[in-house]
């Protein structure tokens, strides 16, 4: 196959598997009704001067599967991470009992499960319409080969290509999606 359409299919590949790691990380932020660390990642405290992930300042843990742990190494920054907590808005709110930070998680209603079901239907969509863009511009490159004197078997073959690879990738997205779905109605 052509190095230059061989490329393109690379490229398209990678890109994708980029958007399954960006579904898998999103759908890890959402609250199942467990604790995770993961509630928190992406919140950053001020560390003198500088703003660092709280697992740069303080062990994150559970306790049980309802309970987050946050225990900063600093006992002054307890202070600075509950009020980061608060502004986050991740709905839980904190207990600071002034050596660690505990963030109990609320059982989920049957309401909250299915609205919880359908945001994670809504991101897996917008992974497949990811996976579509891709799809389509990775064939578009190689039909502006084609012009420019790939053979025609050869850019039919790249376009099956490319349309397996879209294939397997909605398989992953969709897989990935059951698993979250599954985990969200588990009472």
């Amino acid at each position: 196959m052509n190095e230059e359409v061989e490329l393109y299919l690379e490229d398209g590949t990678s890109k994708m598997d980029k958007v399954v790691a960006y579904i898998k990380d999103e759908l890890s932020k959402m609250r199942a009704g467990k604790a995770s660390v993961q509630m928190v990642d992406g919140l950053t405290v001020d560390y003198y001067g500088s703003q660092v992930p709280f697992s740069q300042v303080a062990n994150l843990g559970t306790t049980d599967s309802r309970t987050l742990v946050i225990q900063p190494w600093d006992k002054k920054m307890i202070e600075k991470i509950e009020k980061v907590i608060f502004a986050a808005n991740i709905g839980i709110t904190p207990i600071n009992n002034g050596e660690v930070i505990r963030l109990c998680v609320p059982p989920l209603t049957e309401e909250r499960r299915k609205a919880l079901v359908k945001q994670v239907k809504a991101k897996c969509e917008e992974a497949k319409v990811g996976i579509r863009n891709i799809r389509r511009d990775t064939i578009e490159e190689i039909k502006k080969l084609q012009k420019g004197g790939v053979s025609e078997d050869e850019a039919k073959d790249a376009e099956e290509n490319v349309q397996k690879s879209t294939e397997q990738y909605y398989k992953k997205i969709e897989d990935i999606c059951a698993r979250k779905e599954e985990e969200i109605m588990t009472v």
